[in-house]
C-alpha cells in the first residue's frame, strides 16, 4: 500500500473503524495502549531518491562534460488515535526531506 499526505488527509476521518485505517493504510508499523486501553497506530514510512544530471561541452575532438547527483530522503509518520470502541478518534501526520 502507498502512503501519501494526500491520501491521509483525503480518506482518514474521525469515526472510521480500525478495519476501515487498514483497508486505506495497511498494517501499521507500531500500535500501543494508553492508560484506558485505547490504541494507537503509527505508520512510518521512508523513500530514497537518487537523480543524476550529466552536463557536457564538446570543443572540436575533446570533450569536457560533467555529472551531478542529487539524494535525498523523505520520511512520513502518520499517528492514529482509536477511541474504546476502535474509531478513529484523532489521527496526525508530519513529513520531512533531508
Amino acid at each position: 500500500v502507498v502512503i501519501t499526505v494526500a491520501k491521509a488527509q483525503r480518506e482518514i476521518k474521525i469515526g472510521m473503524t480500525s478495519a476501515d485505517v487498514i483497508e486505506v493504510l495497511g498494517s501499521p508499523n507500531m500500535v500501543t495502549t494508553d492508560d484506558k486501553r485505547r490504541e494507537t497506530w503509527v505508520y512510518d514510512r521512508v523513500s530514497s531518491n537518487v537523480s543524476s544530471s550529466s552536463a557536457g561541452v564538446w570543443l572540436l575532438f575533446a570533450g569536457a562534460g560533467s555529472e551531478s547527483t542529487t539524494r535525498n530522503q523523505r520520511t512520513l509518520t502518520i499517528i492514529v488515535k482509536f477511541d474504546e470502541n476502535n474509531r478513529v478518534r484523532d489521527f496526525a501526520y508530519r513529513t520531512s526531506t533531508f
